[in-house]
């Protein structure tokens, strides 16, 4: 997978996240960072934003992952090795 397949992968789960939660700003999100701490997402939120994952690239989450994806580094490389 290039860089760019990367930051496209990134570019996606941003535009999903900020479906969710619009006063989100994605340049001030730091991808080492829990990310629900950085957007103040509810269980709802972050299961929606999942499901919206889902949704967009067609990769199956299940509940038994959702405790892997703590950062925004964490979605991107999971969705990575998912997509390819």
């Amino acid at each position: 997978m290039t860089e760019a397949d990367i930051r496209d992968i990134r570019a996606v789960v941003l535009a999903t996240l900020q479906s969710i939660a619009p006063e989100v700003e994605a340049d001030a999100l730091r991808g080492d960072r829990p990310l629900r701490n950085q957007v103040d997402l509810d269980s709802m939120d972050w299961l929606n934003f999942l499901l919206g994952l889902n949704k967009q690239f067609k990769v199956e989450i299940p509940e038994v992952d959702y405790r892997k994806l703590v950062t925004l580094d964490d979605v991107v490389a999971y969705l990575q090795a998912k997509v390819v």
